[in-house]
């Protein structure tokens, strides 16, 4: 875990001034440019002061936990590396739908788009990508910031033996849309299950409208990547 404070740059800053538009009302409008100069600060006090933190700018586990509504245990599993750690978060997820209601939108759906930079407010808007960043960055790790799934493409490493947790990046085949992830490009991310012969079991966002395990059949998609992460940056 990352501690931040004025002075401190990178993509974890960046996260930090997307969620703090998301969480404030009204939003602060900061610049996500990764620098924690002092309108972040600023906005960092605030947050504190309407959370009953301590209020000194600085962004440790606390803020943090106070951020993304979970609590970040630093255990020796944890630590160790290798481990998939964010499936046990996503796992959490399962059940994460949108709502039918026009107008209506599930607050944790606008929580994952909140790591994008394209911040949708929606959640009508496609987030397999945001609730794979949205994982990785509750792990402790970066993600890619962006909102569409082949981003992760040149995210971490690419392995060639494909394990449980791998983020995988498929396409739909002869088709540019997808009605079961909603996808507009064909593209979809998410975190491998398991892989059988003729299928991948994912456990992702946006499939079916939720979080859910789905398999997808080869005869219909194709498997575009494997992705492991190399470093944690939260």
């Amino acid at each position: 875990m990352t501690v931040l404070k004025k002075g401190s740059r990178g993509t974890t800053v960046r996260n930090l001034q997307l969620v703090l538009n998301s969480m404030l009302k009204p939003s602060p409008r900061l610049k996500p440019d990764g620098v924690f100069g002092q309108r972040t600060h600023n906005t960092v006090l605030a947050f504190q002061r309407a959370r009953g933190l301590v209020v000194d700018g600085i962004v440790g586990r606390k803020t943090w936990e106070a951020l993304y509504g979970v609590t970040i245990k630093v255990s020796p599993m944890l630590r160790t590396p290798g481990t998939v750690s964010w499936m046990d978060i996503a796992v959490a997820e399962l059940g994460v739908h949108e709502y039918s209601k026009p107008g209506k939108h599930h607050r944790r759906i606008l929580e994952y788009h909140a790591t994008t930079t394209l911040g949708a407010r929606t959640d009508e808007v496609p987030w397999c990508s945001s609730f794979v960043n949205w994982v990785m960055i509750q792990s402790g790790y970066c993600g890619t910031n962006n909102a569409l799934a082949k981003s992760w493409l040149d995210w971490g490493v690419e392995i060639k033996t494909p394990r449980r947790g791998s983020v995988a990046v498929i396409q739909r085949k002869g088709v540019k849309r997808d009605k079961a992830t909603g996808s507009r490009t064909g593209f979809h991310v998410a975190f491998l299950e398991n892989l059988k012969g003729s299928y991948v079991r994912l456990l992702g966002g946006n499939q079916g409208d939720r979080v859910k395990y789905s398999n997808f059949y080869l005869k219909s998609y194709e498997v575009k990547g494997y992705r492991w992460p190399v470093a944690r940056g939260f």
